[in-house]
């Protein structure tokens, strides 16, 4: 028992040094681009952000979506202009890391545990 806890103490310890300060309030509006990759092949989406609302440009269409802070590094996405049952399922977004103009992000469908990983980039 005691060779088990010589191991993991310092693990723990070493974990819990390392852990990241995020700086997500860089991220709550500006302009920005987020990139992910769907079945292998690399999407880009250019959009700006409020407090309360997010233009997006994706493969030249444009749409918004009502923004709403869960705290200072998750919010959900609500498109606006949804017509399909897909397009109006909201979309649950956390920041992860931040590091100078970028921050990683995970995101999924609310209520979805199926997550999905992409890149956020400040422009401005």
């Amino acid at each position: 028992m005691k060779k088990l806890l010589y191991i993991i103490l310092p693990a723990f310890l070493l974990v819990a040094c390392y852990s990241q300060e995020r700086n997500c309030a860089d991220f709550k509006t500006g302009k920005f681009r987020f990139e992910t990759t769907i079945d292998g092949k690399t999407q880009i989406t250019e959009l700006t952000r409020t407090d309360s609302l997010q233009t997006e440009t994706y493969n030249g269409k444009t749409t918004q979506a009502s923004v709403r802070w869960l705290n200072d590094c998750e919010f959900v996405l609500k498109d606006l202009e949804a017509t399909s049952k897909e397009e109006k399922e909201s979309i649950h977004m956390k920041i992860l890391t931040t590091k100078d103009n970028a921050a990683t992000v995970e995101y999924s469908i609310v209520g979805d545990t199926h997550k999905q990983k992409g890149t956020v980039t400040k422009l401005n």
